[in-house]
């Protein structure tokens, strides 16, 4: 269980270092301070309150071969997901929330799949951490989920915004995270 922990220890390090590196390549624009400071403000004290609370002490892990099986395909799939959507979408990438100077639509690639790919991605790769390590990875994945469900609705209305003719066809053909369901 130990080289499990290892790989994924190495997976997420290298995806963020990647992530990182990446961000240096978008476009200029300009991040709605207030809005983002808003989540912030409901996530972090619920994660501490989780973490007073105890949620993340237990030193049980996940022992099943079959689930740490399961777990490392998930992780694979959601992080070259994200990926795949990140080299994609290219230099109109930005952080959450984020109004972009000179926006472009992209609806192809896994665009086509889900509207926020990279969200999506990143969350399959949590509950497959979860599913492989510990089910104490799932408060984390639920406060993720509810970051990026609120990420993607107030981007959701930028890009109303920004493209009034073609997104709204966009978003009624194509689902918001999970392909055919939601």
């Amino acid at each position: 269980m130990a080289t499990v922990r290892q790989v994924f220890a190495i997976g997420w390090a290298a995806f963020w270092l990647y992530w990182l590196v990446a961000a240096f390549s978008r476009k200029k624009g300009r991040i709605q301070w207030s809005r983002e400071f808003r989540i912030r403000l409901v996530i972090i004290p619920v994660a501490i309150l989780l973490a007073r609370l105890g949620a993340f002490r237990s030193h049980r892990a996940n022992t099943d071969p079959w689930l740490a099986a399961i777990g490392l395909v998930l992780f694979g799939l959601g992080l070259g997901f994200a990926i795949w959507a990140r080299v994609h979408i290219g230099r109109n990438w930005g952080g959450p929330m984020t109004r972009k100077d000179e926006p472009e639509l992209v609806t192809s690639g896994p665009y086509r799949l889900v509207r926020h790919p990279i969200y999506s991605g990143i969350l399959v790769a949590g509950l497959g951490t979860a599913l492989a390590l510990s089910w104490l990875w799932l408060p984390i994945f639920g406060l993720a989920g509810i970051y990026f469900i609120y990420s993607a609705t107030v981007e959701e209305r930028y890009l109303s915004e920004q493209f009034p003719d073609s997104y709204p066809a966009y978003k009624r053909s194509t689902k918001m995270l999970v392909p055919f369901v939601f």
